[in-house]
């Protein structure tokens, strides 16, 4: 494992940081997750993708780069240390994009895959349910097929960018008579449908990053199946493992960002920062442990084109770590800090969600014992 650029490696990095300080409007600095600015940030995504910064490790037959994930590690890096906003598509490039490469038709891959990298196409998940949670065999939103389309109905919820999206990738039980896991149907849904309703879920941030989304006799093309009828666990395994690719580089990257600027705060109050010394030692230290196992990840890519367990790792270290992170900022600020409108307010609320979204903690933990520790199961 090579924890220093290679020659190559700190060209790009180099070429890429000039780029960024060129490119990047500055109403979208520190602009993170939220899509107030949407126009602008597809602008932003779809200058990304024409410069080549986009799909990167995308073979070049479906518009990407054909490279190596190391260079999108550098990517994530670098977009998060100019807090700059990443690519719009972040579910069409990390979940739909992947998943419709290994499993779609010709077709379906014309249709789409172009259309995601140049932020045309946003895209949304479709797996949680509010009675299945994380379970996502218990799923109950019904597909049935009636002659040439699915008639789709159900609800599913912590939808992502349902608010914004144009397709949904959907998990559906098409034969609720089937064995468990056997009976799941995968479907790409145009979420412009008759019959599509989203609720944004409202965030004590004031934003509403979730939805809701309920289907009432939504008809979805038989065409529209992404694997086989009654194949849509398999499909969903893929769109599962590539989810946590690079998610390591993208959170430490987030991460880093956060303590430059706790340190920043701590310098520039010294005097009240003195009892919490300690603690921000702590946090430093726990984010160089978790870059450790960002580049180990990489290093896996790298070789075998299959992710480890890293990503769970690291996303359950770091959405805990973001969270005392942002409370020692405040702490810092004191009294002072009920007045501060600022990111450190925001990023505190905000950070409450971390260790509920893309596997809450609970789930994490448990993935970490059975199949990292191969400890035995819970129940």
């Amino acid at each position: 494992m090579e924890l220093q650029d290679t020659a190559e490696e700190a060209e790009y990095r180099a070429r890429l940081r000039a780029w960024i300080a060129e490119h990047l409007p500055q109403e979208l600095v520190g602009l993170g997750t939220r899509t107030g600015r949407l126009p602008l940030l597809r602008q932003w995504s779809r200058a990304l993708s024409d410069a080549g910064y986009v799909g990167l490790t995308w073979p070049a037959e479906y518009g990407g780069g054909g490279g190596r994930y190391a260079l999108e590690g550098i990517i994530l890096e670098e977009l998060a240390r100019a807090d700059a906003p990443q690519h719009l598509g972040t579910i069409g490039l990390g979940m739909a994009g992947p998943t419709i490469m290994v499993h779609g038709t010709g077709e379906q891959k014309a249709a789409h895959l172009q259309r995601i990298l140049q932020a045309e196409e946003i895209w949304c998940q479709g797996f949680s349910e509010p009675g299945a949670g994380s379970d996502l065999a218990s799923v109950r939103t019904r597909a049935e097929l009636r002659g040439d389309v699915f008639l789709v109905n159900g609800q599913k919820v912590w939808s992502s960018y349902a608010h914004l999206a144009d397709w949904c990738i959907l998990v559906t039980l098409s034969d609720p008579d089937a064995a468990r896991y056997r009976g799941l149907t995968y479907l790409l849904v145009d979420m412009h449908s008759p019959g599509v309703e989203v609720r944004p879920l409202r965030q004590m941030t004031g934003d509403a990053d979730f939805n809701e989304i309920f289907f009432t006799d939504v008809e979805v093309p038989a065409a529209n199946v992404l694997g086989e009828v009654g194949g849509g666990w398999q499909v969903a395994m893929t769109t599962l493992l590539h989810e946590r690719a690079t998610l390591g580089f993208a959170l430490t990257g987030l991460l880093d960002s956060g303590i430059r600027r706790l340190l920043a705060l701590a310098a520039a109050n010294r005097d009240a920062a003195e009892p919490w010394l300690a603690q921000i030692a702590h946090e430093w230290i726990q984010l160089q442990a978790l870059k450790l196992t960002a580049h180990r990840s990489l290093g896996q890519l790298d070789r075998t084109g299959m992710p480890g367990p890293e990503g769970s790792v690291i996303k359950l270290a770091w959405s805990e770590s973001s969270q005392r992170m942002t409370k020692l900022a405040r702490q810092l600020l004191g009294e002072t800090a009920v007045l501060d409108d600022g990111i450190w307010n925001y990023q505190q609320l905000r950070s409450r969600g971390n260790t509920i979204e893309a596997g809450t903690s609970e789930i994490l933990r448990n993935i970490v014992a059975e199949r990292v520790l191969q400890l035995p199961r819970s129940r």
